[in-house]
């Protein structure tokens, strides 16, 4: 079990969280707290959790924090230098990186150099660097561990399992998101405030629309064999409408091992912090008698192709993920300004890969280069 923790991220839905978590976890400290722009609920956080250091991600943002805490013992920074020292913070033993996009692969990178136990929900690190992550990891002796409520249900059912010869294959569930059952041509009258309506998840906006498009399944395909070590050919997905099965192991002999239990992040969160320990934690245990009937189907990849397309990217490998990655950040920021349409996420992200150039191998910066050429594209095929 950890001691003192990092938050990246701490004002966002897994931020908060986690934070609720820590507050009811006893002898659990706060080294440092980062946050994009809310400043008002970065100061109510720092009030509460007195870190060490908070962070901004403008310099505006980081100025305007520091005058409301001034009366407060805490070191104010700002932007990729600030996020980089919160998550190598020599009081900290556990990083949670709970920033949405690329901002956070430099920072656990760091982290992981540091030493630092990863509470790993910014699935994008993964995606677009896995193998360089993990290397990393390995070579520094660091335990990543998962944040996604399917990973951690990955994670949970290969406990105490054998060699990973062993498993047949990870199966990732999905709800289907809001757009469940729908066709294509209904598909293209839907607007923003529909696809945010997820109808058993509270999270940030994009993650939203990335299940909405079924991309956010595609990506963590992709998290799936990084964190993993497993081929494409041994991660399957499946649409489970209720959450409750938050995914499952197949292994040689039959046997499939499920983990279930209510859909509140909350419970990945704290395993993360007190692996391999088990706590109490403040979520509805599962009432088995009243959940109601738990249905699995095949996900519609003709009406959703972002998942296909996020499996043919995997299969490629080198940049073509990173790119892909980049492009969809760029493409949903641009349907949650009413700049584009819901099917033209799925066209501008295919077009952008097509257009970045290859690597088979790429190195960090490489790979920093195919993300920032993928945006580059999305804005001028738009």
């Amino acid at each position: 079990m950890v001691t003192c923790v990092s938050i990246l991220g701490s004002t966002g839905s897994i931020g908060r969280q986690s934070l609720d978590i820590i507050s009811r976890l006893p002898g659990v400290r706060v080294a440092a707290l980062t946050a994009g722009s809310s400043v008002v609920r970065m100061e109510e956080q720092c009030r509460t959790f007195l870190p060490k250091l908070a962070v901004m991600a403008s310099r505006e943002a980081a100025e305007e924090l520091a005058q409301g805490i001034k009366d407060l013992p805490i070191r104010v920074s700002w932007g990729e230098e600030g996020l980089i020292e919160a998550a190598t913070i020599s009081q900290a033993d556990c990083v949670i990186t709970a920033v949405v996009g690329m901002v956070g692969l430099k920072p656990t990178l760091a982290a992981i150099r540091a030493g630092k136990r990863i509470g790993l929900a910014n699935k994008e690190t993964l995606v677009c660097a896995g193998e360089i992550v993990m290397a990393e990891a390995e070579k520094y002796g660091v335990e990543i561990i998962p944040v996604d409520s399917e990973h951690s249900a990955i994670f949970q059912c290969l406990m105490g399992s054998g060699s990973k010869k062993e498993v047949k294959r990870l199966i990732l569930t999905c709800s289907g998101g809001p757009f469940y059952g729908m066709n294509r041509e209904q598909l293209t009258k839907v607007t923003k405030a529909d696809a945010l309506k997820h109808p058993n998840w509270k999270m940030g906006a994009k993650i939203t629309i990335d299940c909405a498009t079924l991309m956010n399944k595609g990506l963590e395909v992709i998290e799936a064999m990084r964190l993993y070590r497993m081929p494409l050919e041994q991660v399957d997905v499946v649409i489970h409408r209720q959450s409750i099965v938050h995914s499952m192991v197949e292994y040689v002999d039959g046997a499939v091992m499920a983990q279930m239990g209510a859909p509140d992040m909350r419970l990945p969160i704290q395993l993360a912090l007190t692996y391999p320990e088990r706590l109490s934690c403040p979520v509805d245990g599962l009432d088995l008698l009243s959940c109601g009937p738990l249905t699995f189907a095949r996900p519609d990849m003709e009406s959703f192709p972002c998942l296909n397309l996020a499996r043919s990217c995997a299969k490629a490998g080198g940049t073509a993920c990173p790119a892909m990655n980049g492009a969809n950040e760029e493409a949903v920021a641009m349907f949650l300004n009413d700049e584009i349409g819901f099917y033209d996420i799925y066209r501008l992200v295919s077009q952008a890969v097509d257009q970045v150039p290859f690597l088979a191998e790429p190195s960090l910066e490489q790979i920093l280069e195919a993300d920032r050429l993928a945006r580059l594209a999305v804005r001028q095929l738009r």
